[in-house]
């Protein structure tokens, strides 16, 4: 008997709408940028079509802005739009860690455990394409037992804004050992049923990456 095996179908469009991602959120697409659809076409060797599809989406997304005809720019915030940004993600990161600790289980703790395992190697390595998104794949664990899809979903969203800023910036931020130690205390204290004291550490935790992050964004467009 034939044993049938699920796969991943994606369209160009998705193809190209998480490349397109990608190159954002490392900056090799810099905020302000003119994306054309002519040059983008050419560059993947596509039709207009799925460009046109993939940056309605990312406009869907905030990352770009999107007019039809011209082609799309990436997004430019203002310092106080990514303040906000950061400050929603604070929220909502801290009211999903306040619901999931007292749900968590043996398993959720065992896969933050490996995701800090892996992190651990990343940082040994200094392998700094792996920090953004294991970052993102262990604050997803943390808060998972919340069940809160809906937060979830506005999370992700925010997240992409925010890890957007953040994955500029990564190889600056002086956060390396600190964030491990923060990672690490988070889990230890979500563990042991300790709500106030990990929200506490989660809401510093975060609240120093968008100073940092604030900082050198400021100081990059000032000179």
């Amino acid at each position: 008997m034939t044993v049938k095996r699920a796969v991943v179908r994606q369209s160009l469009a998705d193809v190209i709408c998480a490349d397109l991602t990608k190159r954002i959120l490392s900056g090799e697409l810099q905020e302000g940028e003119l994306i054309r659809q002519e040059m983008l076409a050419d560059e993947y060797d596509v039709s207009r079509m799925p460009i046109r599809e993939a940056l309605k989406r990312l406009d869907g997304e905030g990352l770009v802005r999107f007019q039809n005809n011209r082609g799309a720019t990436v997004v430019k915030h203002s310092l106080e739009e990514i303040a906000e940004i950061f400050d929603v993600r604070i929220l909502l990161e801290v009211d999903l860690f306040a619901r999931a600790i007292g749900k968590m289980t043996i398993a959720d703790f065992s896969r933050c455990e490996d995701i800090l395992a892996t992190m651990h190697a990343s940082y040994q390595s200094g392998d700094v394409a792996a920090w953004g998104p294991l970052n993102a794949e262990y604050h997803s664990a943390l808060y998972q037992a919340a069940g809160r899809q809906l937060t979830s979903q506005l999370l992700e969203r925010v997240s992409k804004q925010a890890n957007r800023y953040v994955s500029m910036h990564i190889d600056q931020l002086q956060k390396r050992h600190s964030a491990e130690q923060d990672h690490t205390k988070l889990l230890e204290l979500a563990r042991a049923g300790q709500v106030e004291e990990a929200l506490a550490v989660l809401r510093e935790h975060l609240t120093n990456t968008k100073e940092q992050v604030l900082a050198l964004i400021q100081a990059n467009r000032a000179s």
